[in-house]
């Protein structure tokens, strides 16, 4: 049997899509860390469990859902409110085609849409997240960059290509500039956290270290090596998003090392 668990903090515009995906099979479990919209209405109408705690970080959050919330079930889904994950997926997990017997998390991959719109393309697939847990044996713990999450290298992983939706951006720039640049300042020092699985992207971020070539090769990464050109407006808009993300974490990894300097 399977739980559901969503993330949430002032989701109401993105968490209806995601409960409606859902089958009504499952069990849900809302974590809330202080919404102060319509987020909680909107879980309560559709019976989900809701439980609150103070936003920790991803792994932290989701080792609570896990130790805190009364699941009873073996297996998570770790869904975040603006994700949304095909039937298909869920068929699979009921036919035992994932093929878990001998795992412990499943990497699931996701295909990310900007302003409602596909990327084929920019974003260079595949991505993959730990999404389904066994609540007995994972821990997760903070990635490399000190915001995302990672399972311990403990854990039995395997694979899936039953890709999710992921509707990361809806035109509310200023909103995603500000939640960035704290994620930004989280990242200038990128640590690999001791036991933790690491995946190549991740190596490879380590590996380059903070360079201002990085902000080059951003947007080349997105927009020419991966193809973003052919996913039109929309991939040079990711392309140059993630590229003006790739400066703010140089300038403020600048800054920091010049006030150790004048420390």
């Amino acid at each position: 049997m399977l739980t559901v668990v969503i993330l949430t903090k002032n989701e109401e515009a993105n968490l209806p899509r995601c409960l409606a995906a859902i089958p009504a099979r499952y069990p849900i479990v809302i974590v809330d860390s202080g919404s102060s919209d319509n987020t909680l209405a909107i879980a309560k109408e559709r019976g989900c469990r809701i439980y609150s705690n103070p936003w920790p970080g991803f792994a932290e959050q989701r080792n609570f859902a896990m130790d805190r919330c009364d699941i009873g079930t073996p297996w998570l889904l770790f869904v975040d409110a603006d994700e949304v994950y095909p039937a298909a997926f869920y068929q699979s997990f009921d036919a035992g085609e994932l093929k878990l017997e001998q795992a412990d998390v499943l990497m699931v991959p996701s295909i990310l849409y900007l302003r409602g719109k596909r990327l084929n393309h920019a974003p260079g697939y595949p991505i993959y997240h730990p999404r389904l847990a066994r609540r007995e044996t994972v821990r997760f713990v903070r990635n490399h960059t000190g915001h995302g999450e990672a399972v311990t290298d403990s854990c039995r992983i395997a694979y899936t290509e039953l890709a999710y939706e992921h509707y990361f951006y809806h035109g509310e720039i200023i909103e995603w500039m500000h939640k960035h640049v704290d994620k930004a300042a989280q990242e200038v020092r990128l640590q690999p956290t001791h036991g933790a699985v690491m995946t190549t992207r991740g190596r490879l971020s380590v590996l380059l270290g903070r360079s201002w070539l990085r902000i080059i090769a951003r947007f080349l990464y997105h927009f020419i090596l991966r193809g973003g050109f052919m996913d039109g407006m929309a991939g040079l808009e990711f392309a140059l998003m993630f590229t003006w993300y790739e400066a703010t974490i140089y300038v403020q990894a600048k800054a920091a090392n010049q006030a150790r300097r004048d420390s």
